[in-house]
């Protein structure tokens, strides 16, 4: 399967895996956490953390921001914006055309397409 370049697909894909749904949860609660923490809520080991770390940074997710030798992650707020326009932009059939609903390049909600970040101090 081709790996895709569409930002929303990438945005929901990454989402989509159990482990990353629940380190975006975490996220939500008790943000900024600390890559160390994640072990504990998910129940995997640190290399895995960091695989799952690294998808969700890539798809536009999260940032991290280093702290001495921990990196801690934060949800970034315009991807939290483009899933809620992502989701809401899905309804049954007949309540808005379906031309409305194209991918992220057409930008029919006028949204800022999501591109990856990394701050470090």
């Amino acid at each position: 399967m081709k790996r895709t370049t569409d930002p929303d697909v990438r945005l929901l894909q990454a989402a989509a895996d159990p482990v990353r749904l629940a380190i975006l949860r975490q996220l939500s609660v008790d943000r900024p956490t600390c890559a160390c923490d994640f072990t504990d809520c998910c129940d995997i080991s640190q290399p895995t953390v960091s695989h799952h770390l690294k998808v969700l940074r890539e798809a536009g997710w999260i940032e991290g921001e280093r702290r001495g030798t921990w990196i801690w992650y934060a949800i970034r707020p315009e991807a939290a914006q483009r899933f809620e326009a992502l989701a809401g932009a899905i309804r049954p059939a007949g309540a808005r055309p379906a031309a409305s609903l194209g991918p992220a390049t057409d930008n029919p909600h006028g949204l800022n397409i999501l591109q990856p970040s990394w701050r470090q101090w």
